[in-house]
């Protein structure tokens, strides 16, 4: 039997990696494009406009205006504009009013939900209606609304909520409540006492994180021009929307890398394209945040 010595059996290698990845590509070309209200994720029982909606329907199945997205026992992950993930927590409904990407509006019916934002250009106008006011995402950051005890706290970036024609700034650490606060305060809580949303949504990102960095290899099959810039990428193999930013990196909230196919080709990872070595994903928040 011949045998493989280490170059050839190296090159083989890359062949067969190269391959995988050019059906890795060619499957990402199935799916519709993302859009706002796309579904993302899925667990337990989650419900869309009465119609039960299970893991086959993620990549398929999205919120038209008017539709309410319910859980019970369950959890859900809506994509927004590209870059920005909505996580809906247990006993939770949310409608979509506007899925214009410029103009993307939904609304907390009840429950609550955590907003993870990496991207949020200046075009876009995010805003989440719930009892007693309309928040708007002006920074990146990590957000939590919650329509049941109507309030509004930001884990980390800047929101401007809309209270009875007041507009008031909620900023890091900062909590607004909606009721039963005719004076529109903010108050101090603990960003590091978090709960099971915040650690489903801290885990729901890690993995976004590593489906970011293998469809931005991915995307590199196709030579690294053929980039078009930021938005969702189909994974496959994570059965879901991956993000891609434009050049470089950026970090999410929870401190994990999302990483630009034109990052990877100044750099390289296994394709010849540079000398560094793939960097992984740290943990808590970047920068001195949790």
């Amino acid at each position: 039997m011949m045998k493989m010595n280490w170059r050839n059996w190296r090159t083989s290698g890359r062949i067969a990696g190269l391959v995988a990845l050019s059906v890795f590509a060619a499957a990402a070309q199935t799916r519709p494009v993302a859009r706002p209200g796309s579904v993302n994720y899925v667990e337990g029982l989650v419900t869309l406009n009465g119609q039960p909606v299970d893991r086959n329907a993620v990549g398929s199945r999205e919120m038209s205006g008017g539709q309410v997205l319910a859980t019970t026992d369950g959890r859900a992950e809506v994509l927004l504009t590209p870059g920005v993930f909505l996580r809906l927590d247990h006993n939770s409904a949310l409608r979509m009013v506007s899925p214009d990407l410029t103009d993307t509006v939904v609304e907390l019916m009840n429950g609550r939900a955590m907003v993870e934002a990496d991207w949020v250009a200046k075009e876009n106008h995010l805003e989440i209606d719930t009892k007693g006011g309309q928040v708007v995402l002006e920074k990146n950051g990590l957000y939590e609304v919650n329509a049941d005890k109507a309030t509004v706290a930001t884990f980390d970036g800047k929101a401007t909520v809309m209270v009875d024609e007041h507009s008031v700034d909620v900023g890091r650490g900062r909590l607004l409540a909606l009721a039963n606060n005719p004076k529109c305060k903010t108050e101090g809580f603990n960003r590091n006492a978090g709960d099971s949303l915040y650690a489903w949504s801290r885990l729901r990102s890690q993995y976004m994180a590593q489906a970011s960095a293998e469809s931005g290899r991915t995307a590199l099959v196709g030579g690294p021009y053929a980039f078009a810039g930021p938005g969702w990428f189909w994974n496959p193999w994570y059965g879901g929307w991956a993000f891609l930013p434009g050049p470089g990196y950026l970090y999410s909230p929870f401190g994990f890398a999302f990483y630009s196919p034109l990052y990877w080709h100044g750099y390289g990872y296994g394709l010849g394209y540079g000398g560094y070595a793939y960097r992984g994903f740290g943990g808590g928040f970047h920068g001195g945040r949790r």
